[in-house]
């Protein structure tokens, strides 16, 4: 089964982890921490939105910050949100 990433923070997601549109239907695209009632719930930059993702993915995997923060400049321009 392929993973589902929010596309506009990376984060791997699983059902409970979608956000929602305005009508309340699930929105496969982005997770709930990034997306309610059909907004976005914060107005950043992609490079604020890395910084905020960075310290996140080292406290959350075996990542370095320096190789968190690589991965995801290679990531994030592929995102829906940030294309």
């Amino acid at each position: 089964m392929d993973m589902e990433f929010c596309q506009s923070c990376g984060m791997p997601m699983t059902d409970k982890d979608y956000g929602d549109n305005a009508d309340g239907a699930t929105n496969k695209d982005y997770c709930k921490f990034c997306y309610q009632n059909g907004e976005f719930t914060s107005d950043i930059t992609m490079e604020e939105m890395i910084d905020f993702c960075v310290p996140k993915m080292v406290e959350n995997s075996e990542f370095s910050e320096e190789e968190a923060r690589k991965m995801m400049k290679e990531m994030f321009p592929t995102l829906k949100r940030w294309k």
